[in-house]
């Protein structure tokens, strides 16, 4: 009997455990409640054993349901991966590839990656959107392109798939005439509250109320990094920038390398992956992007 298990049934199972009740799973999967009830009985007796004890007010796993839960993800997983692939593979190349790459990825390598691209897959269009935090991953959600490539942002949607892509390495840094920059070893917190901490804005909605690496009650929130790099540079306040963004400045002294007493000594660096939707993996010209800029600067690709 277990030979005649279907995908809908490991789905129903699925959405009854994580809703926590038949009649949720039913409006998740838009279905009725009776439906819903039928198909986990059939399951049941497939399997051989209860999923479910229906005993209380709402059904809650048996220890054997809750054993085959994980593989019943799992088995789910690997065929929605199937289908999204098979549906890739019959697409062709894309019509067009749109990318959100957030701010913070090292320009140089998003450059050697377009160049590559444009020689590579000349007759298709290639539309960048480039954002920081949520409104990285908004494009992605909304339909408007099909890789992102997210690090201000550390959280992956549960709907997509993530690649690690790289680090990129970031400080803290004041102009030299800001009162931080004479401050010798680690400034303490007592200190750095007391000035503007420059900070980017979120253009999307996706991280109402929270903060990345905000320490200073007084803020200043501007959704340009290069605004906020002209700023810094003024003395208009401290912040956190990309290392590959400012080594010049270090190096010629415009700005100051500074610890804080809140920061690892290598400074708040990012943790760069490229995302996409599960249903709707790359297809060969968003995979070719992708590993252009795993690679780097690399400038040999098959």
């Amino acid at each position: 009997m277990l030979d005649g298990m279907s995908m809908d049934q490991l789905r129903t199972f699925i959405a009854a455990a994580d809703e926590g009740s038949f009649s949720a799973a039913g409006r998740k999967l838009r279905r009725a409640q009776s439906v819903v009830s039928h198909t986990l009985a059939n399951l049941e007796l497939q399997v051989g054993f209860p999923l479910f004890e229906r005993t209380g007010r709402y059904p809650v796993l048996t220890d054997a349901g809750q054993a085959l839960l994980e593989q019943a993800r799992s088995a789910v997983g690997s065929m929605d991966a199937f289908k999204a692939r098979a549906r890739t593979l019959a697409e062709g190349l894309e019509p067009e590839l749109a990318v959100a790459v957030d701010v913070m990825f090292p320009i140089a390598t998003l450059t050697a990656a377009v160049q590559g691209f444009q020689q590579r897959f000349p007759t298709t269009p290639l539309r960048l959107y480039v954002e920081a935090l949520g409104a990285v991953v908004q494009p992605l959600l909304a339909g408007q392109c099909r890789i992102a490539i997210i690090g201000s942002l550390p959280d992956v949607p549960a709907e997509c798939a993530s690649e690690y892509l790289t680090d990129v390495a970031a400080v803290t840094v004041v102009a030299p005439q800001h009162p931080l920059a004479a401050h010798q070893g680690t400034v303490l917190r007592s200190e750095v509250v007391k000035h503007v901490q420059l900070v980017l804005t979120d253009r999307s909605a996706l991280t109402t109320g929270r903060n990345f690496g905000v320490v200073s009650p007084n803020v200043w929130r501007l959704a340009d990094l290069g605004a906020k790099h002209a700023f810094l540079a003024a003395g208009l306040g401290w912040g956190h920038m990309p290392l590959h963004m400012v080594q010049a400045d270090l190096d010629a002294g415009r700005l100051v390398r500074i610890t804080l007493e809140t920061s690892p000594t290598v400074g708040p660096g990012f943790s760069m992956h490229a995302i996409y939707r599960k249903e709707q993996p790359p297809g060969p010209a968003g995979r070719w992007f992708v590993q252009r800029l795993r690679q780097g600067a690399d400038p040999v690709m098959p």
